[in-house]
């Protein structure tokens, strides 16, 4: 048994190598975790514009790694991206994928892609060789629109081919065009396309005959080797049963006032066709009318007729008329061109009011024909006379191009004393309509034993027109009458200018009250007596009111101011004021002048002698509301009416007491003026019987100062000779004045002021009542002033005079020989009135025409 100590021996070393070991002795390492990374393909080819299959990393655990893996990727080119562009692997997953995508101008490349991978302080690469290669010239096709529906019988709109050149394609590309169903044309059939003209249009026809079908077209593009297609949806309807309009004539000019000749509409059916058709008619001008307006065609009766008329209002135009036809679903049209000719028509200015305007001017700047080079004896002259039944005190109005009969006329309408109103033809004098004023069994008024209006009142003031108010415009006017009782009345007529009759709600009865203490007072307030006044002052029409105003006869009985505002479409009244209503007198006669007013609605007035309070309230007005012999500024704010400003003169009392008022003749607004400083001024100007010519600030009137006339902006004294009875006119910076007396005199304006003397005066000196001038101009230019020598108890006298040099006449109607244009004794406050060549003066029994004489 000598083997048995070597065996133990052995067991010995190993046992002693064991306890060595377990008991700290230099025994081997254990290897560390870790991992390695793969990526499979190793390689890849991507072509520019595509994106790769997937990319495959792996990651393989070594000694028993269990940590999580970071793959990012590296070495991309410009153009080229990864995605997802980082990888998470772990044991339980140890693979991901990603995929490349180059974009379609990415560039030709080899680069090595880098796939590292990271844990911890672990860190691995994987490598992939890639290689890009750019995309070649080529390009895209599109059709525009994708879809289409096509009716057999016509042919589509454009339909555009758009190439889209790729990666510098720069080839001529030629499109064919194919899978067109029978019957389906394209026109062109073929296209070509370069980079420098993309696009072309072609269109697709569809022959009457063509039947239903739904197919693809397609759009071929070639370009050497490149073949490229796009597509459109076509949808062929075969055609229905259906028809084609026409009209005849396809042209027309017509005249205003007149009818066409028939104008025939024709239905031809198509594919069998069988209905009614309904042809209705657009597009026609305001004024042009269709006799019928609709038409029906049917198979048996295809065509039928209508006819256009334009009214003689209708305006100049060329309109495409349109006529619709429609059966069913269907509709046709077919169109006319029309010319409408405007009716030949004045040029004129309607005179709807006294003196013109609102501001009392007494210009018409709108004369054409009349001009000192036409305006003497040799070519003017009396032409004419409209007899009426009573005297005209009242200024006649006139306007253009009325429609009566389906014609135009000029008219002039004429007030009278007997309480009549006259339509004329301005032109022929030919009579439209009369139409009295006066109720059943009335008379007008005696002359109440005054001699300023004799020997009848009925219509005295000048009327006043609204064009625009009623069916065919309206007139309004007051009469005075007196019933088989012995009561007198007084009236607003609102009168159809067409027919002359009264209008809804006309007439009506004037009445008011007021309070205060003055004549003709009861229980607190005064009363409006209808016999013991007139209305003399033009009616004034402001903003849809119309506004009145009263005198006495002569300064008899009690009486005091009033002023009242009716409704032009009611004719109800709205507002009374009494400028004297706690003292007497006081009343607006103004020579038959209207009140005048200005944008902002505020109206300006001269009231005659009687009571004013000089003892002043805290802001400067009489403290009982008594306004006798004052200018006065009137707010109409909220439909009212008050006193909003006023200026009495220094000695107005005095002057009351002496019967010098100021409101014996009118006022007159002056345009904007401005002074020296570049001050902008709104003045008013009048006079009375005191024989100053008063100037004021229409912003600051500037009431009463019983020891200064500072209180005034400016004062003439002496400027004119004689008391006021006429209203002044102004033309191209001059104010014209004629005194009872006098000359009639021009006086310019500059920097706001107007001249302390007259800068040329007339030779003749006008009579009692004096002159109120009227102006005519064409614009600034051809000016004449006209005024009457009107004396009621003499000749009355025409003049024409040059307004830069009032001793140059060009005409007076005593010039001509054998008394040619002589038209009796005078009518006092008459202005002559001018317009559209003539002009037409008041006299005691009708309306004398002056104008160039016939050749």
């Amino acid at each position: 048994m000598r083997t048995l100590p070597k065996a133990l021996g052995l067991l010995a070393s190993l046992t002693s190598i064991s306890l060595l070991t377990t008991c700290g002795g230099n025994a081997p390492p254990k290897p560390a975790p870790d991992f390695s990374l793969a990526v499979s393909p190793g390689s890849l080819t991507l072509n520019a514009g595509t994106t790769s299959n997937a990319i495959t990393v792996t990651a393989t655990s070594l000694n028993s790694f269990s940590g999580t893996i970071s793959v990012s990727i590296a070495g991309l080119p410009s153009g080229v991206t990864a995605n997802p562009s980082t990888l998470t692997l772990t044991p339980a997953q140890p693979s991901a994928t990603t995929t490349l995508t180059a974009v379609i101008t990415a560039a030709s490349a080899s680069p090595t892609i880098t796939f590292t991978g990271t844990s911890g302080t672990l860190t691995h690469t994987a490598a992939l060789t890639l290689t890009v290669q750019a995309a070649p010239p080529d390009f895209s096709l599109a059709v525009s629109p994708g879809s289409l529906s096509l009716n057999a019988g016509t042919t589509s709109n454009a339909i555009t081919v758009t190439a889209t050149p790729l990666y510098s394609f720069t080839g001529s590309i030629s499109v064919s065009i194919s899978a067109l169903p029978s019957g389906v044309t394209a026109s062109p059939s073929t296209l070509t396309l370069t980079p420098a003209q993309p696009s072309a249009t072609t269109t697709l026809t569809a022959a009457i005959t063509a039947a239903s079908a739904s197919p693809t077209i397609t759009f071929t593009g070639t370009s050497g080797s490149l073949t490229h297609t796009a597509t459109l949806a076509l949808t062929v309807h075969a055609a229905p049963p259906d028809f084609s309009l026409a009209v005849s004539p396809t042209s027309l000019t017509l005249n205003a006032g007149t009818t066409s000749t028939a104008i025939t509409v024709t239905a031809t059916p198509l594919n069998s066709f069988n209905g009614s058709i309904s042809v209705a008619l657009t597009g026609l001008p305001a004024g042009v009318t269709a006799n019928p307006s609709t038409l029906t065609l049917t198979s048996a009766q295809p065509s039928a007729t209508t006819a256009l008329t334009a009214a003689i209002t209708a305006a100049s135009a060329s309109p495409t008329i349109t006529f619709t036809g429609t059966s069913g679903s269907l509709a046709h049209t077919a169109t006319l061109a029309l010319t409408v000719q405007a009716a030949s028509t004045t040029n004129a200015p309607d005179v709807t009011t006294w003196h013109y305007d609102l501001a009392r001017t007494g210009l018409n700047s709108q004369e054409t024909i009349l001009t000192p080079a036409n305006v003497n004896s040799t070519q003017f002259g009396r032409i004419g006379f409209f007899s009426v039944d009573g005297k005209v005190d009242a200024q006649p109005l006139f306007l253009a191009n009325v429609v009566l009969n389906n014609a135009f006329h000029n008219i002039l309408y004429v007030a009278t004393e007997h309480a009549s109103v006259y339509a004329f033809d301005a032109d022929t004098g030919a009579q439209i309509w009369h139409v009295s004023a006066l109720g059943s069994g009335e008379s007008t008024s005696d002359n109440r034993s005054c001699s300023q209006i004799t020997p009848e009142i009925g219509i005295t003031s000048t009327p006043v027109i609204d064009r625009k108010s009623g069916p065919n415009g309206t007139l309004f006017t007051v009469a005075m009458s007196k019933d088989s009782t012995g009561a007198y009345h007084q009236r607003l007529h609102a009168l159809d200018l067409a027919t002359g009759t009264e209008l809804s709600g006309s007439p009506t009865e004037i009445s008011a009250t007021y309070p205060g203490t003055g004549d003709n007072s009861q229980n607190g307030n005064v009363v409006f007596d209808p016999g013991q006044y007139a209305e003399r002052a033009a009616l004034l029409l402001l903003n849809g009111t119309i506004y009145l105003t009263w005198t006495s006869h002569c300064d008899i009985g009690l009486y005091t101011g009033w002023i009242m505002a009716y409704s032009e479409s009611t004719l109800q009244q709205t507002a009374v004021l009494n400028i004297t209503p706690n003292g007497h007198a006081g009343s607006v006669w103004m020579a038959g002048a209207g009140m005048a007013a200005d944008s902002n609605g505020f109206i300006y007035l001269l009231d005659a002698n009687g009571t004013f309070d000089t003892t002043l309230d805290a802001n400067g007005f009489p403290s009982r509301h008594n306004f006798s012999n004052a200018m006065l500024k009137l707010s109409t704010a909220n439909g009212k009416l008050t006193v909003a400003d006023y200026f009495e003169s220094s000695n107005g009392t005095d002057d009351s007491d002496h019967d010098l008022d100021l409101g014996s003749a009118g006022a007159l607004l002056l345009p904007d003026q401005t002074d020296a400083s570049g001050v902008v001024h709104h003045l008013i100007v009048g006079a009375g019987k005191d024989q100053i010519i008063y100037v004021a600030d229409r912003d600051n009137l500037g009431k009463y100062n019983p020891s200064s006339t500072s209180n005034i902006y400016q004062q003439l004294s002496g400027a004119v000779g004689g008391m006021i009875y006429g209203s002044p006119a102004y033309f191209n910076g001059v104010l014209y004045y004629a005194a009872d007396g006098d000359s009639l005199k021009s006086f310019p304006i500059t920097n706001a002021h107007i001249a302390t003397s007259a800068s040329s005066a007339t030779a003749v000196r006008f009579q009692h009542p004096s002159a109120t001038p009227t102006i005519s101009a064409n614009g600034t230019q051809n000016g004449i002033v006209w005024a009457l020598e009107a004396n009621t108890s003499s000749p009355a006298v025409l003049h024409a005079y040059d307004p830069a040099d009032l001793t140059h006449e060009f005409y007076n109607s005593n010039q001509a020989p054998s008394s040619r244009d002589s038209f009796g004794n005078g009518n006092k406050f008459i202005a002559p009135l001018v317009v559209n060549g003539k002009v037409y003066i008041g006299t005691q029994n009708g309306v004398s025409v002056f104008g160039l004489l016939p050749h």
